[in-house]
């Protein structure tokens, strides 16, 4: 019996009066992005006249800007409130996976969860698609729940069919390889394109996302960061109950997207950023970032710093500090780098009329709206995506990790708003690479985004992605070949309208009357009228 069904046979034992009208409680698992999205949903969600309180969970790794986040957006956002969940002791976990860590926080987090929303009493709570276990409270207390699924439709698609693909075979993804997983409403993704704690079927983090899965169908309703025009394909097959093989109803799907927000940080670079984006020609800078989590090797910057240097492009580069090789600081925030040390020397001296490189951060939202920047390379994490597509920015897709490499199939071969860096799967992306492909290069580096990537290649047409991202090294030649595919080919202008289209199709979604506006509507219809929900 499915979680909506057990509620729903148990809400005439509630009186209405015994519960608090309108309250709303959202539960975003550990991560940055996760949480910045709920917020997010939680400032629409208050601009309708819904109370909203966040419920929060210490992360298992120290990043650094958690914390920091919360206290901005509580005092910019004094109509949310912010609620802590004691800490918890978390037991060894043999899994390299920093996921398995969170999945573990999130079982144990369990009872403090109750005991918080016993209190509270809330109409609903939205939990974070990772957030499984809590699905196991809202049915004690019989309250409605539902999902935010923070990547887009595409990748939902798969994690709901991903309970049959696991039963269809003994194998690990790993071991099917380039193999492709057939599922419906998207282009054929290869098996090794699954995010990397999904790859080995007998890890803990793989259970972990199997259970995950298994479990999405049983929300009231699932909330996407997307809209229709962007993924009508995945979202119709979704709808029409095709990912559900198990004899379930698919629940109601909310696409309510593109949600974008500012960081709001004060940091010095930046002022830096805009003083020097000011000067520069309209469309003529390659920004290149890659998130809170894309860190490259030493000889991977050098590499990047090569190809930009080749290209003669203006850019503007966030760098960080390479990955710690002590495995007790692996989830650390890394410290500040050191430019000189990092890049080739003179490389500063002699790019500076036509290159910035910042450190660590960039306000990205801002950067991307910016006249002056043409083209972005990315990793390819959704966010990131979305809010290229707003700022009417094109892409290369260097996807690093989670669902990225997805996106970046997505990205080239669907949508086509995106080029790819060739050689991302090898150990070095080499300059070359860099120089040539410098719109939206995509460079999954990790979590969804190999996935990502194939959406956005293949399935939107809106990326292009960066050869040889799977090996040890994306080469200087790549680098070099996809920013000066970007910046100055037939195909890159053709990459640069197909997104200014996109762009255009999102706003008219959050217009009223549009499917993103409707459908909050109709969301939010569902959590101040009718407690099931749909």
């Amino acid at each position: 019996m499915s979680l909506r069904t057990r509620v729903r046979e148990r809400e005439d034992m509630f009186a209405a009066e015994e519960r608090k009208p309108g309250g709303v409680v959202l539960y975003p698992s550990p991560g940055m992005g996760h949480l910045v999205s709920m917020v997010e949903l939680g400032k629409l969600f208050v601009l309708h006249g819904i109370a909203v309180t966040v419920v929060t969970v210490d992360p298992p790794y120290n990043t650094g800007s958690t914390a920091a986040f919360i206290a901005r957006a509580s005092a910019a956002n004094p109509s949310i409130t912010f609620h802590r969940l004691p800490p918890v002791a978390l037991p060894p976990n043999p899994s390299p996976h920093q996921e398995a860590l969170a999945f573990d926080l999130l079982r144990l987090s369990n009872a403090n969860l109750l005991a918080f929303l016993r209190h509270a009493a809330p109409r609903a709570i939205v939990v974070d698609m990772f957030c499984r276990f809590a699905f196991d409270v809202a049915a004690e207390l019989c309250i409605p729940c539902y999902a935010l699924f923070t990547s887009g439709a595409s990748v939902l698609a798969i994690f709901i069919y991903v309970p049959t693909l696991h039963s269809a075979t003994v194998k690990s993804f790993r071991e099917l390889g380039s193999a492709p997983l057939l599922v419906p409403g998207i282009p054929p993704l290869p098996a090794d394109h699954m995010p990397l704690p999904m790859l080995d079927r007998e890890d803990e983090a793989y259970k972990g996302f199997l259970h995950v899965c298994s479990r999405l169908p049983d929300a009231h309703g699932i909330i996407v960061n997307t809209f229709d025009a962007l993924e009508p394909r995945a979202l119709e097959a979704i709808a029409a109950g095709r990912c559900v093989t198990d004899g379930r109803a698919t629940p109601p799907i909310y696409s309510i997207g593109p949600l974008i927000t500012s960081d709001g940080r004060e940091k010095a670079n930046r002022a830096e950023c805009f003083e020097w984006l000011d000067v520069q020609p309209r469309q003529s800078v390659v920004f290149l970032c890659f998130g809170s989590l894309g860190l490259f090797t030493a000889a991977q910057l050098k590499e990047i710093a090569a190809g930009l240097e080749r290209s003669g492009q203006r850019f503007l580069w966030v760098v960080r500090s390479p990955p710690s090789n002590d495995p007790a600081k692996r989830y650390e925030r890394p410290p500040e780098p050191d430019l000189d040390a990092l890049l080739p020397e003179g490389f500063l001296e002699r790019t500076r009329e036509r290159g910035l490189v910042v450190k660590s951060w960039a306000p990205q939202v801002e950067v991307l709206s910016h006249d002056s920047v043409g083209g972005f390379v990315t990793h390819c994490g959704w966010n990131s995506v979305l809010e290229a597509i707003v700022a009417e920015v094109p892409m290369v897709g260097w996807p690093l990790y989670a669902e990225q490499k997805m996106n970046k199939v997505f990205l080239t071969e669907e949508m086509r708003l995106a080029v790819a860096m060739d050689a991302y799967e090898g150990e070095l992306v080499s300059a070359e690479e860099v120089e040539a492909k410098v719109p939206m290069v995509g460079w999954p580096l990790y979590a969804e985004q190999k996935m990502n990537k194939v959406f956005l290649t293949e399935e939107m047409r809106l990326a292009v992605a960066m050869d040889g991202y799977e090996g040890e090294l994306v080469s200087a030649e790549e680098v070099e070949a996809k920013v000066r595919w970007l910046m100055e080919s037939e195909a890159g202008r053709q990459l640069r309208e197909r997104t200014a289209a996109m762009k255009e199709r999102a706003v008219e979604a959050l217009k009223e009357g549009g499917s993103s506006h409707s459908a909050l509507a109709k969301l939010v219809g569902q959590l101040k009228g009718d407690v099931r929900g749909g």
